[in-house]
């Protein structure tokens, strides 16, 4: 290995150790306490190396956001989708669930920790949503899912699956009333989502 790779092979190790320690750092902390004196202070090294890397707070938050979600993404499109886009929905539904549940510290970053109010989605994440909004409107389209605002259904919809894994990540299944959670649970959150908002001659 040249003195080149090995110097731009550590140069992404220090990187890697950034983001991870500013991921633990946002997420429990928040946003507003965490400088980058902060997360320099987590991972032993000084301010000025931490700016080497990012310009700012909102910039290790953004490459944050576009690798998290990066992932995500992938764990959506993996395997390939569904043709029928109700089924799509529910295939969704379920990469989404163990993508939180299998990361859960990303997750908290992702959908638990405020950021800056004027903090823009990144391009990933806009991905990932739009694969779910576009298969709400190819299904009400196809006349699947009753007539209603794709956006809003879309919103349902995630919401509702969001709210499970949440949950799951915040207190496991052993930590819900007449534990443990029911082993289906996520499944049914699915199906009853669904349900909800089929055509009539679908039900």
């Amino acid at each position: 290995m040249g003195i080149a790779e090995r110097r731009e092979r550590e140069r992404e190790e220090v990187r890697r150790k950034i983001l991870d320690a500013a991921r633990e750092l946002f997420t429990t902390e928040g946003y507003d306490k965490v400088t980058m004196r902060r997360i320099a202070d987590a991972i032993e090294y000084s301010p000025t190396a931490i700016y080497h890397h990012f310009e700012d707070k909102d910039d290790v938050v953004k490459s944050l956001c576009a690798e998290d979600f990066s992932r995500l993404l992938g764990a959506l499109t993996h395997g390939g989708l569904a043709a029928d886009p109700v089924e799509r929905i529910r295939q969704l539904g379920v990469a989404y669930t163990s993508f939180g549940l299998s990361f859960p510290n990303h997750y908290r970053f992702m959908f638990m920790t405020a950021h800056r109010p004027d903090h823009e989605p990144s391009a990933q994440a806009q991905q990932s949503f739009e694969l779910l909004r576009s298969t709400v409107a190819e299904a009400i389209a196809a006349g699947r899912l009753r007539e209603a605002d794709v956006d809003t259904v879309a919103q349902v919809l995630w919401s509702s699956i969001h709210g499970v894994v949440a949950l799951l990540v915040t207190y496991g299944a052993e930590g819900f009333p007449c534990a443990p959670a029911a082993p289906d649970l996520v499944q049914q959150v699915i199906d009853n989502g669904i349900r909800g908002l089929l055509a009539a001659e679908e039900r």
